[in-house]
């Protein structure tokens, strides 16, 4: 990628633009915006027939690292690629870093729950502890979980997206959320490490299911007043995070050993509230309920009948 400056990322490109690589010379047709982060636009766009997402950046450094970012994961998991391309375009007469990605379709985790159901918070949660436990292996912090970076697909499969945030670990955090960050709430630094991802996924989850009272929260408490504790009483005075309470205690204070361990406790304790939510005794139906005592009524009535004809 050449030098150059970017787009502002208030500035949105209109439905159609075709972005030509510099470098690469490949045509990318640009549909819609998909969102804006601190350091660029994200579209989806089309090559030929393909569907595509492709991130415009606002700095050349950013974006080459985001890149590489991608392009070391892809190399270590050895699936079908993330990254698809790297390259410059001249739009408005200013060269813009890009670099395209895989489309994921999907929509973000509190319009998912809207639609489905908030019993499907357990299963993409445990879902993204996995995700976020192979980053972990690999040396990555992803920094800035959220409700718009996480998408949900079809059965709560979850991907994550915009990976401006990613950190090596033991390296500053590179972007984060203010309600979501655990400086933000005098729960630890900025440094990143696993119980950094831990302690943001337990806030998405009040976020997307308390998020009224967390907003409260946040423009009454005073600064220095700021603390773990007063998102633990949130999560322990919700119907459905209470049952879980016991991980959100250890998520937002750093307790877990691994993120495997934060998954596998999360399958436990939304097992155990399954469990403890459901009845000794499947109920019977009002419908066949109806239908026994009628039958019931009708065998009486014939015996009778047989009895004394």
């Amino acid at each position: 990628m050449g030098c150059g400056v970017a787009t502002s990322s208030e500035k949105q490109l209109s439905p159609g633009t075709i972005l030509t690589g510099k470098w690469n010379g490949r045509k990318y047709k640009l549909e819609r915006l998909l969102g804006v982060g601190a350091n660029g636009q994200v579209y989806l766009a089309t090559y030929g027939r393909a569907a595509c997402a492709i991130k415009l950046g606002k700095d050349v450094s950013d974006l080459q690292a985001e890149a590489n970012i991608l392009a070391s994961l892809d190399h270590r998991e050895k699936k079908q690629p993330f990254l698809l391309d790297v390259d410059d375009a001249m739009l408005n007469g200013n060269q813009v870093p890009f670099y395209v990605m895989q489309y994921v379709p999907g929509t973000a985790v509190r319009t998912y729950l809207r639609k489905h159901g908030t019993e499907w918070f357990g299963v993409i949660g445990y879902r993204l502890l996995r995700r976020l436990s192979e980053l972990h292996e690999a040396g990555w912090i992803f920094g800035d979980i959220k409700n718009d970076n996480i998408l949900v697909s079809d059965y709560g499969r979850i991907a994550l997206v915009d990976y401006g945030g990613m950190t090596a670990s033991g390296r500053g955090i590179r972007q984060f959320t203010e309600i979501y960050d655990r400086g933000y709430w005098s729960a630890g630094s900025r440094t990143a490490d696993p119980a950094y991802d831990w302690f943001s996924t337990a806030v998405l989850w009040i976020h997307a299911l308390d998020e009224k009272r967390l907003l409260h929260l946040t423009r009454t408490l005073l600064p220095q007043n700021r603390d773990p504790g007063e998102l633990l009483g949130l999560v322990k005075s919700h119907p459905s995070l209470k049952p879980l309470s016991g991980w959100f205690e250890r998520a937002l204070y750093g307790r877990f050993e691994t993120t495997q361990e934060a998954a596998e406790s999360w399958r436990e304790a939304v097992h155990a509230a399954s469990g403890a939510k459901s009845p000794s005794a499947p109920r019977v139906p009002g419908w066949m309920a109806g239908v026994f005592a009628l039958s019931l009524l009708l065998c009486i009535s014939l015996m009778a009948i047989w009895l004394f004809s």
